[in-house]
């Protein structure tokens, strides 16, 4: 959300946000919420001068009564009456346009980076660098659920018995590879420094609607029937919405957290869900790290953020690049975003597997989270997030990247530990 004042001071500057974010239909919102706001402004201002001669005049009526000046009194008690009717009036005027300005605040994107490619989609967005060579063995790669049922390692037939598209039973080998790939990646964020965190599941409306968007909300968010409460959709949601309605010391910055969870999607829109596969679904289990910092640190922990997650997937030998989303395709409270793709020889493509953002102060400025500086001043903290590992769908570059020939799959050194000592699955 932005600040009101930096809107009112240069509209131009952020009806060319819009326009770059290819949202022209939100362009009259512009006008629209400074015409609020000056009405507001005014309302506030009659209501400030009201309470103010209301109190003067108050202390009058002691006086005049003391004095037995009793109609005197009573002429003032009227005048005090009709300030407060008036005063009532305009509070709730006051109140009314302070609620229509912060829903249309809500509608209008952030203030995107200087440095993120303009275009209408994800179809625009821009390859930065390539880690790893992408390579197409000699022999066939299956499709990742055969490589996965070849080893009794899922069941998709009783998982839409039982819950429907979009879910999956992991057995075996396969759900222990799962875990391991989980435990590897919460012990890699610990090793860098992070604070390891498991967050409620379940969060309020108030939260959700800091931490994202309207639409991404619908789009992505399961509603708990008759409570104030939603499934996430990925820790980041309760792990910023920690840090609501505070104020931290600016000496305690920057907090580095990395949270497990499942995660609860949707997933309505274009790509929809699998009949077979693990890509897209409603269930599944993310290592996330989020980062709250001062502002002139977060491009900082930006580049540090996704370089983490091309160093973990590049240890289990998996090449990976990286792709800067264009305009178009930046959720609104978006500053700037990276998606980390992950090679599949079998499609001989990359696909996404993880996404780091930098949000700006867009969040804290919705929830609350303040830094106080030496200075005693505060100000709105900048927030970040990104994917470490989520898998199934990094258990599907896992095993087209580590698939041999004879069918057995190659577990690299790092994720030993966590499978028993094995160094292949058969």
């Amino acid at each position: 959300m932005l600040d009101m004042r930096f809107l009112r001071e240069n509209p131009e500057l952020v009806k060319e946000n819009i326009r770059k974010k290819f949202q022209d239909h939100k362009l009259p919102l512009v006008d629209e919420v400074i015409e609020k706001d000056a009405a507001y402004r005014e309302a506030k201002q009659r209501a400030d001068y009201l309470r103010s001669q209301r109190n003067k005049i108050s202390k009058q009526i002691g006086g005049l009564m003391a004095k037995g000046q009793k109609e005197e009194a009573e002429e003032v008690k009227k005048q005090v009456a009709e300030m407060a009717k008036e005063l009532a009036e305009t509070e709730q005027k006051e109140e009314a346009l302070s609620a229509e300005i912060r829903k249309i605040m809500l509608v209008i994107p952030n203030i995107i980076d200087p440095s993120v490619p303009v275009g209408k989609d994800d179809s625009e967005n821009v390859e930065l660098e390539k880690f790893g060579d992408p390579v197409v063995p000699a022999y066939e790669i299956p499709y990742h659920v055969d490589i996965m049922e070849k080893f009794d390692g899922i069941d998709l037939d009783s998982a839409r018995k039982t819950s429907g598209n979009g879910f999956y039973y992991l057995c075996g080998d396969i759900a222990r590879l799962h875990s391991a790939i989980l435990s590897y990646a919460r012990d890699f964020m610990i090793d860098k420094g992070f604070t390891y965190c498991i967050p409620p599941f379940m969060i309020r409306s108030n939260v959700v609607n800091g931490v994202m968007s309207f639409d991404e909300m619908e789009n992505m968010m399961y509603k708990i029937e008759g409570e104030d409460l939603y499934l996430i959709g990925t820790s980041e949601h309760s792990m910023i919405g920690k840090f609501i309605d505070t104020i931290t010391p600016e000496s305690e910055l920057p907090k580095t957290l990395t949270s497990y969870s499942p995660c609860f999607r949707k997933e309505v829109g274009a790509h929809g869900i699998e009949e077979r596969g693990v890509y897209r679904i409603h269930q599944f289990e993310k290592q996330e790290m989020i980062v709250v910092c001062k502002p002139e640190e977060s491009m900082e922990w930006f580049e540090k953020l996704y370089h983490y997650t091309v160093e973990l997937f590049r240890s289990m030998d998996i090449p990976v690049r990286s792709l800067e989303c264009c305009s178009g395709d930046l959720a609104d409270l978006k500053v700037k975003s990276i998606d980390v793709e992950a090679w599949s020889p079998r499609q001989q493509k990359y696909f996404e597997v993880g996404s780091c953002s930098n949000l700006g102060d867009a969040q804290a400025r919705r929830l609350g989270i303040r830094v106080r500086g030496a200075d005693k001043k505060t100000y709105f903290a900048h927030t970040l997030n990104n994917t470490v590992v989520a898998p199934p769908r990094m258990l599907i570059a896992f095993l087209e990247n580590n698939l041999q020939e004879d069918g057995s799959v190659r577990i690299p050194k790092p994720l030993q530990m966590y499978m028993g000592g094995k160094e292949v699955i058969r």
